[in-house]
């Protein structure tokens, strides 16, 4: 194999495996994350992924006390009895 086809190769791969982490990870955004990435961006050109609205979107959440689950977290018996069930084993802790 030349030189030129195992380059090609090494980027076919490195562009992948980026694309195949690009997609599922949720990032937990806060507004120090958020200014900081928009700092990046205007410096640099390129920032995060956490921008105003995914950082108000999270906080929103947080304060409201949402889990926010992803779809590999997700739990069929999660219902609100195994909540509560849940909430008051961990407030006797």
């Amino acid at each position: 194999m030349n030189k030129t086809a195992r380059i090609a190769i090494a980027i076919a791969l490195s562009a992948s495996t980026q694309l195949a982490l690009a997609g599922p990870l949720d990032p937990e955004c806060t507004p120090e994350k958020a200014a900081k990435s928009a700092a990046t961006k205007a410096t640099v050109g390129v920032g995060g992924r956490c921008d105003a609205k995914e950082a108000a979107s999270d906080t929103a959440k947080r304060t409201a006390d949402v889990e926010n689950k992803g779809p590999l977290d997700k739990r069929k018996d999660d219902t609100p009895a195994e909540k509560a069930k849940t909430k008051a084993k961990n407030a006797t802790n």
